[in-house]
């Protein structure tokens, strides 16, 4: 009287997940974060340090730029790592190409060289 009568373990419902079923369900959310992720920071944090490369590339003489430590100035010579700046009549000043941080106004192009008058035949 005092001893319960003991049953036999049934199985799980039919519709209860097995294993990894329930494995991916508790991963699911974190992958979820993980794409949010991508797509709202990692991959227009990569596009920015594209289009920055492409803008430090393409440096040329006649550019205004503005330097990391605020400073605007025209390139008079671009070398491989670094370019001159001219900040105001005849002060030059040497920068690294990395710390310019934005181009202002595009140099004209280079004129052509048929500037000549063509000749009369």
């Amino acid at each position: 009287m005092l001893i319960s009568d003991a049953f036999a373990q049934t199985g799980a419902p039919a519709g209860a997940p097995d294993a990894t079923t329930a494995l991916l369900m508790q991963l699911f959310p974190f992958l979820l974060i993980f794409v949010v992720f991508y797509f709202l920071m990692i991959r227009p944090q990569q596009r920015a340090m594209k289009a920055r490369q492409e803008m430090i590339a393409a440096l040329k003489r006649g550019d205004v730029v503005v330097t990391s430590g605020g400073l605007i100035g025209k390139i008079k010579s671009v070398a491989d790592d670094e370019v001159r700046v001219e900040l105001a009549t005849n002060v030059e000043v040497r920068v690294i190409r990395s710390s310019i941080t934005d181009v202002r106004t595009k140099g004209e192009p280079a004129p052509a060289n048929d500037s000549k008058p063509a000749k009369a035949e």
